[in-house]
């Protein structure tokens, strides 16, 4: 991977394996002794901390398709095998006895767990499945109690649970306040959902009740889990609280004072809605030895994210620029955020070329190539994945095309959508970063331009049969398929008929992400067939800009995609603006109201909007 980033694979234990292994000895040392007496006395431990756990895995269904020929596969050089996340232990506080006793704790030999309504219940059927017996209501019989708990800091035993703040993904707005979100939860109207019910399930109300206190009247609006995202896209404007492991695709997570559970910088120390939930023991009793109760719905070792880009094409005022501003210059905003994700996506249209002309920003004739030095950008910006279907990879034909390829071969990125021939080109880029196994795969849809052959490289034409019995084949093996087009180009955001028509077979053949390398201007997106589906990204760094006005060329959209535990959560929107003929900045908090307004909209998802 480039630069400072290093997609790492990670191999992580059996969870149930390591709790039944270790809880084997201590159920047989349950029936060697007979329970002498038990004392009943509740202590009651409530509120936050931290840790993190992993949780929620997808696996996908096989398809049955014949295997496909060999693909180029990406990996770190090494593999490490992580251990649990330990909790730091204190040993059980016993009763004082007379001074003529001998304290004796007394061990579980049927041990009987009573969960409060704030448990997940991912938590219950932990227990179930360790051969505990959970009770709903008879607190009073059990020997052990999860409730959620007032300090985690050197306490054993304690589960802590990421919980999300959600709102339909065509939200406008971005980021809560801690102190907005505790308004609402008291029935002042103050913030951007004034007056909108919290949306939640009813462990997740228990929770925050033990936190925050009872809500208001008309504060939360609690729903069966399965009802909340259909309930809130039906009454949006609206917003609710999930646990982490709830998050897909149509949810728009928020950040909450800048900080978001689906973001690298996450710390969860400062998360407000971060929880611990601890398994206690009644009176005298003992929390059978080798019981892990130290995990987490959230992982940080299990996110992966990646950002996919549209045009890139450092030529005419592009290359200009660079020249008298510096190579790095277009990436000095957006680099921070380029280098930050695992998988840095660029589709660099245009090959190097050692006898390119000096750039003119005048050039009308579309022949394209970019100066070899200019390297250093794609470099600079953590660059991990090049796409190579773009319409000008011929342009200077195949010396041209031979030495793109092995500059890239010389700083070892991989690239897909062309190569050295049909065969090289047309293959899935598979990679591995943090146990999510990820696919790419693409193609140029106007064969004019699609020139690799069995002999001569270049740009892959599109073959959708075999494009699909790939993604097919990949799917069921584990992979989340991303494929890309370069299509025909549009001077309006709306997608096209045939354009839909092809973009929605890939997610038909079961691509999480189908995403349109060729736009200049942004296109429209959709929820398809469990797909995230954007038909035109923008341009990256490409000289596209008005001299007179904003141009919808100037636009543009780099989508942060993200994964956790072999599932596909969602997209982050990130929008900037082309300025100086080669720099992208972010868009101004109007400027982005506007740009997504418009899109919205036009993507069929014209709703009203909470504001602040």
């Amino acid at each position: 991977m480039r630069g400072m980033k290093t997609p790492r694979i990670f191999i992580f234990e059996n969870i149930e394996d390591y709790f039944i292994d270790s809880l084997a000895p201590v159920m047989t040392f349950f029936y060697l002794h007979k329970l002498k007496k038990r004392r009943h006395k509740v202590t009651r431990f409530g509120f936050l901390l931290v840790s993190i756990l992993s949780l929620a895995a997808c696996q996908p269904s096989l398809w049955g398709a014949p295997p496909p020929p060999p693909t180029l596969i990406v990996s770190s050089p090494s593999a490490a095998a992580h251990a649990l996340v330990q909790i730091p232990t204190l040993a059980p506080t016993i009763t004082p006895m007379p001074p003529t006793a001998v304290p004796t704790p007394v061990v579980l030999n049927a041990a009987q767990v009573w969960a409060s309504p704030a448990t997940p219940l991912i938590l219950r059927e932990k227990f179930t499945s360790w051969g505990f017996q959970v009770l709903a209501a008879e607190q009073a019989s059990a020997n052990l109690y999860i409730d959620v708990s007032q300090t985690a800091e050197g306490a054993m035993h304690v589960s802590t649970w990421t919980y999300a703040l959600v709102a339909p993904f065509p939200t406008l707005i971005d980021n809560v306040a801690s102190q907005e979100l505790l308004a609402a939860w008291g029935g002042s109207a103050f913030g951007p959902f004034v007056g909108i019910p919290l949306l939640m399930e009813e462990t997740t109300l228990q929770t925050f009740t033990a936190l925050w206190g009872a809500p208001a009247p008309g504060a939360v609006q609690v729903l069966p889990v399965e009802q909340l995202l259909n309930a809130a896209w039906n009454q949006m404007p609206a917003w609710a609280i999930i646990p982490f492991e709830q998050i897909e695709p149509k949810w728009k997570v928020l950040t909450i004072d800048g900080q978001s559970p689906i973001q690298k910088s996450f710390d969860p120390i400062i998360y407000p809605l971060t929880v611990n939930y601890r398994l206690m023991c009644v009176d005298q009793c003992q929390v059978p030895a080798g019981l892990n109760f130290a995990f987490q719905n959230r992982d940080p070792n299990q996110l992966t994210t990646v950002i996919m880009t549209g045009v890139t094409a450092m030529v005419r005022a592009t290359a200009k620029t660079m020249n008298t501003k510096g190579i790095l210059y277009p990436g000095e905003e957006i680099r921070s955020v380029m280098r930050e994700a695992d998988i840095t996506h660029i589709n660099n249209e245009v090959p190097f070329f050692t006898g390119c002309p000096q750039p003119d920003p005048k050039q009308e004739k579309q022949i394209f190539c970019s100066a070899p030095r200019y390297m250093e950008l794609i470099t600079d910006m953590g660059t991990d994945v090049m796409e190579l279907s773009g319409d000008h990879f011929a342009d200077y034909q195949e010396s041209a095309m031979y030495e793109t390829l092995d500059i890239y071969k010389q700083s070892n990125l991989p690239y897909y959508g062309g190569g050295y021939n049909v065969e090289d080109g047309r293959k899935p880029l598979l990679m591995e970063v943090n146990g999510n196994k990820i696919m790419f795969i693409g193609c140029n849809y106007k064969t004019i331009y699609a020139s690799a052959t069995d002999t001569i490289p270049g740009a892959v034409p599109c073959d959708f049969d075999y494009m699909t019995e790939q993604i097919r084949y990949y799917r069921s093996q584990g992979y989340l398929p991303i494929s890309t087009f370069q299509y025909h180009e549009f001077d309006t955001p709306e997608a096209r008929p045939q354009q839909m028509i092809d973009f929605r077979r890939m997610a038909d053949a079961g691509a999480v992400i189908v995403s349109g390398s060729q736009a200049h201007v942004p296109q429209v997106m959709e929820f398809y067939n469990g797909a995230f589906v954007h038909y035109g990204l923008g341009n990256l760094f490409f000289d596209q800009i008005a001299k007179r006005g904003p141009h919808l060329t100037e636009n543009e959209f780099l989508d942060r995609h993200i994964f956790y535990g072999g599932r596909y959560l969602g997209v982050e929107l990130i929008t900037a603006r082309l300025t100086d003929f080669a720099r992208p900045r972010y868009m101004t908090e109007d400027e982005r109201n506007k740009f997504l307004t418009m899109y919205f909209e036009k993507s069929g998802w014209d709703f009203l909007q909470a504001a602040r």
